[in-house]
């Protein structure tokens, strides 16, 4: 049976979608001054992260803070201490994929924190008085709006199909016939 059989007919519905995504990987570097000259670098960690996502432009800014902990030694060796240190950072996250067809008026914007900010390396400045910390994170973005979709609809729904096969007849030029169905991933 094909659709012409059964007189298509389509529909628009509006529904709520991912319209856009985005993912940025990046590495940055803050300078933390402690209250004495630093001999070594005993340890450096980030906590307290805290952000949110705002929609800007064609991209998705997250807006966010962390405290940066150091544990480092002065005094020739004989003396430790923490510095602590609040950051704060934009992040500006461009769509990759972006549906152009949104309801502008509907979006709502989310951001998920896939890495983490993470101290990867902490040195000691050339002046020795300040400690550099490279820090790496990394955010997956997603806009939800409205959108619309159209479908396929039967007149009279499905009840009188009874198990019979239903065609498409999109094309009839045989492009399918030559699919390897072993190559099909069994685990869908």
């Amino acid at each position: 049976m094909t659709i012409a059989d059964k007189q298509l007919q389509t529909r628009e519905i509006i529904t709520k979608a991912v319209c856009g995504k985005g993912r940025k990987f990046s590495t940055v570097t803050h300078t933390v001054t402690p209250p004495h000259h630093p001999t070594s670098i005993l340890g450096a960690w980030i906590i307290n992260h805290q952000y949110e996502a705002v929609k800007a432009g064609d991209g998705i800014e997250v807006i966010g803070t962390y405290d940066i902990n150091v544990w480092y030694s002065y005094d020739r060796n004989s003396q430790t201490d923490v510095a602590k240190e609040t950051v704060s950072y934009v992040e500006s996250v461009p769509l990759s994929y972006l549906d152009p067809k949104h309801r502008a008026s509907t979006e709502e914007v989310a951001a998920e924190s896939t890495q983490e900010p993470n101290c990867i390396e902490a040195t000691i400045s050339s002046n020795g008085t300040s400690v550099i910390i490279r820090v790496e994170r990394e955010f997956v973005v997603e806009m939800i709006a409205e959108t619309k979709v159209f479908v396929a609809v039967l007149p009279g729904g499905s009840d009188d199909l009874d198990g019979k096969d239903f065609e498409y007849g999109l094309a009839d030029d045989g492009d399918f016939e030559d699919l390897d169905p072993d190559l099909l991933d069994d685990e869908l």
